[in-house]
C-alpha cells in the first residue's frame, strides 16, 4: 500500500480583511502577531501566510515597516516558512502591494489571479460597536470595490519580485483564475512546479462545496498535469471540513483566524494555534503525516529560508 504525501499546514495568521472587533483572539499588534505566528509554528504550521497592520490604530498596513518587527522575532524562534500577503489593500496599486516582498524576499507570497468583486460588507449590520473608527466604514465600503489583479498587474509583480526567486501562492477564487494561470505560465513568468490555493467560500468568488473543489481540481489536472502542488482554504464553518477533504484528496491545507474566526459552530477560536492543533490532529488520525518547514519546502520547491532579507 502506497504511502500518502506528508500534508503542508499553511497557518494565516492576521488578515487585511477581517476586523479585531470580530474578536479579540485576531492579533494586530507586531507583537501579538508574531506571538501567534511562532505559537502556530509549534502547534504544526509549516508555513505562516501574513498581512500586517499598523499597530496603532489595527487598520490593514502594506507598509514594509509594519512587517519588520514580526518578521525579524518569528525568524529567530522558528524555522517556518514566511509567506508574505501582495493583497492588503482593495486599493493600493500592484507596487504598493508588493512592497514588502520586495524589501523582505520571502521564500513565498501569495498572489491572486485575477480581479473579483471581494465583498463582506454584509458584516456591518451585524455589529452595533466597533473596536476601531475606521472599521465601520470599511466593512461597508467593500459592497463596492474591486480586488484588482489585472494580468498587467500580475506580469508586473511576477517581473519584479523574479530576482528574488520567490514561490508563489496562486490564489485561486474561481475556475478562470486556473485559466489566467495557464496564460501567465504560457507566457513565461510563472514555472513549475506551481502551488495553487483554492480559496472557496469568499463573496465574489466560488462557492465552498465539495463539487466545487472537485471541479477546480479536475480542471487543474487538465491544465497543469502532475506540475502542481495544491491546498485548499475555505471561509467560515467550511474551514476544517474542506480542509479534511482536501487532505484526503491529495491536498494540502490552510487555516487561521485570516479565514474564520471560529474553533467549532458558535464558539470562538481562541488562537491561530488552536485552528493549527485541530487540522492537525484531525488528519493525523485520518492516517496523513504533517510535513515539516523543510519538507514543505522539498515539495514545493522552495529557496530556503537563508536566502530571505530578515
Amino acid at each position: 500500500m502506497a504511502r500518502k504525501p506528508k500534508t503542508i499546514i499553511t497557518c494565516a495568521v492576521t488578515g487585511a480583511i477581517h476586523t479585531p472587533t470580530m474578536s479579540d483572539a485576531l492579533p494586530y499588534t507586531h507583537d501579538d502577531i508574531a506571538t501567534q505566528a511562532i505559537a502556530a509554528a509549534e502547534a504544526g504550521a509549516a508555513i505562516l501566510h501574513l498581512h500586517a497592520r499598523d499597530n496603532q490604530t489595527g487598520a490593514p498596513s502594506i507598509d514594509p515597516a509594519d512587517f519588520a518587527p514580526f518578521l525579524a522575532r518569528i525568524k529567530q524562534a522558528s524555522d517556518a516558512v514566511v509567506n508574505i500577503s501582495t493583497g492588503g489593500s482593495l486599493t493600493a496599486t500592484i507596487q504598493d502591494r508588493i512592497a514588502p516582498a520586495k524589501a523582505f524576499s520571502p521564500e513565498m507570497c501569495s498572489m491572486n489571479m485575477g480581479s473579483l468583486n471581494f465583498s463582506f460588507h454584509g458584516l456591518a449590520g451585524r455589529f452595533s460597536e466597533w473596536k476601531f473608527p475606521w472599521e465601520r466604514d470599511y466593512v461597508a465600503g467593500s459592497e463596492g470595490n474591486i480586488f484588482r489583479n489585472t494580468f498587467r498587474d500580475i506580469k508586473e509583480a511576477a517581473e519584479t519580485l523574479a530576482p528574488h526567486r520567490i514561490k508563489f501562492e496562486h490564489e485561486i477564487y474561481d475556475v478562470g483564475h486556473l485559466y489566467n494561470l495557464k496564460f501567465m505560465m504560457d507566457q513565461g513568468h510563472f514555472k513549475a512546479p506551481i502551488f495553487l490555493q483554492f480559496v472557496m467560500g469568499i463573496l465574489g468568488g466560488i462557492g465552498a462545496d465539495v463539487d466545487n473543489l472537485v471541479f477546480l481540481k479536475r480542471t487543474a489536472d487538465k491544465l497543469f498535469g502532475d506540475q502542481y502542488r495544491w491546498s485548499v482554504l475555505a471561509a467560515g464553518a467550511a474551514q476544517i471540513p474542506l480542509a479534511v477533504t482536501a487532505s484526503q484528496m491529495g491536498g494540502h491545507v490552510r487555516v487561521g483566524l485570516e479565514d474564520s474566526l471560529f474553533i467549532s459552530r458558535g464558539e470562538l477560536a481562541t488562537s491561530n494555534a488552536q485552528q493549527v492543533a485541530k487540522i492537525r490532529r484531525i488528519i493525523e488520525d485520518l492516517g496523513n503525516a504533517i510535513a515539516t518547514p523543510d519538507e514543505a519546502r522539498a515539495i514545493l520547491d522552495l529557496k530556503g529560508g537563508d536566502q530571505v532579507a530578515f
